[in-house]
């Protein structure tokens, strides 16, 4: 059915566009500056006749003769060119060249497409997807073959200091503040596979009391380290950050990305597409989401669907902007320590853009906050962890402002 399809529209198009040049080539048809010539040279035999029966005086002829000479001249010139490029084919030589581009068109499909591929019915495709899930690489598979993050060398003060709280863990292994300082500074470094196993035993300190937080951070670092894959390790630490705070944003954004990895979008759809209807758009993973949610609703079966206005990212007024310029020096550093503080207190307490959390750090630079900018740098790298795209965003703003 399919190749009846296709050869049934090649016909069709074929057809349309010869039609009208083999009907020009039988009627002989002129060439358009050849016709305007022949037109023009009746229009000044028809001047002279009116001439000489006296409807236009001698001056009015005169003109005429002199305007429709001008068209002349173009129109030979016109000639002239169109006898010198050649015309367009016409004709058995524009039928022939259409057989040989739609011969062409097959034969390169043929030996580049995959014209014997079988049909892939929804049942089948939904068997494959649950095939792919059940024989999902473990997390040491995951671990062995993803890309190994390159981070910029850290300073040798800094190095110092996380051996000092390496030895200091272990001899305190029991430390739960400690190992949480690991799990962030061995990620930061891109020790992956340390952050991660730091993180698991932060989560068996804390037991019961560990947070949806704590489980979905060692979801993320499993995710980061098999190179962006969720696996069995990763999906059952989100199972059981949704257990604890089962309206968990980050939590429910990362269970639609498992139903992605593993071919199934009719799933993925409604889990992301609640997440933009309830209005969460400054949130690290609300970016990447909102740019796919389109092409995910098309796989989906919901090519109709129109995603909701993403929220802007809030700053000063034009009241505000105005009352700025009569500030004082003073004045108007103050007003900015504020607004920084309160975009700060927001992201703590909201969540916000990777491009909000990278204004912070590049502002918190420029105040000469240079170390709290490295700790929000800090925190910006541990949210972002499972999305790289948003991480490479904050990653930029700290080169850019000389953080390490």
């Amino acid at each position: 059915m399919f190749w009846i399809i296709c050869a049934a529209m090649a016909a069709v198009v074929a057809i349309a566009i010869a039609a009208p040049l083999i009907r020009r080539s039988a009627a002989g048809e002129e060439a358009a500056a050849a016709y305007d010539l022949r037109i023009y040279r009746d229009q000044l035999r028809e001047v002279e006749r009116d001439r000489e029966r006296g409807v236009v005086e001698a001056s009015e002829a005169e003109r005429l003769r002199n305007e429709i000479g001008r068209k002349v001249l173009a129109a030979d010139r016109a000639l002239a060119r169109e006898g010198a490029i050649g015309r367009a084919p016409g004709g058995p030589a524009a039928v022939a060249l259409l057989v040989v581009l739609v011969a062409g068109a097959g034969l390169l499909y043929h030996r580049l497409g995959s014209p014997g591929l079988p049909d892939e019915p929804i049942a089948a495709r939904i068997a494959l997807a649950e095939t792919f899930y059940e024989n999902r690489p473990s997390q040491s598979e995951a671990e062995q073959a993803a890309p190994k993050p390159e981070r910029p060398p850290a300073d040798a003060e800094y190095l110092a200091l996380i051996d000092q709280l390496r030895a200091t863990v272990t001899k305190n292994p029991d430390d739960q503040r400690g190992q949480e300082l690991l799990a962030l500074h061995e990620e930061r470094l891109g020790n992956l596979i340390a952050a991660k196993e730091a993180q698991a035993r932060l989560i068996a300190l804390k037991g019961d009391k560990a947070s949806a937080d704590d489980h979905l951070r060692l979801a993320a670092l499993n995710a980061e380290a098999a190179g962006g894959l969720i696996t069995r390790d990763g999906e059952a630490e989100l199972a059981r950050a949704l257990e604890l705070d089962h309206d968990h944003p980050q939590a429910r954004y990362m269970a639609g990305l498992i139903q992605i990895q593993n071919g199934r979008p009719d799933r993925a759809f409604p889990i992301w597409a609640s997440l933009l209807a309830e209005g969460h758009g400054s949130e690290s993973w609300a970016a990447p989401l909102r740019m796919a949610i389109s092409d995910l609703a098309w796989f989906a079966g919901r090519p109709d669907y129109t995603p909701p206005e993403a929220r802007a990212m809030p700053g000063p007024d034009t009241a505000a902007m105005a009352a700025a310029e009569e500030m004082s020096p003073d004045e108007r550093q103050q007003m900015i320590e504020g607004m920084v503080t309160g975009l700060e207190s927001r992201l703590a307490t909201e969540g916000g853009t990777p491009e909000e959390w990278a204004r912070l750090i590049s502002a918190l630079v420029v105040l000469d906050k240079k170390d709290h900018a490295q700790n929000i740098l800090d925190e910006a790298r541990s949210r972002f962890a499972a999305i790289p795209e948003a991480l490479d965003t904050v990653e930029a703003a700290g080169q850019q402002s000389g953080l390490q």
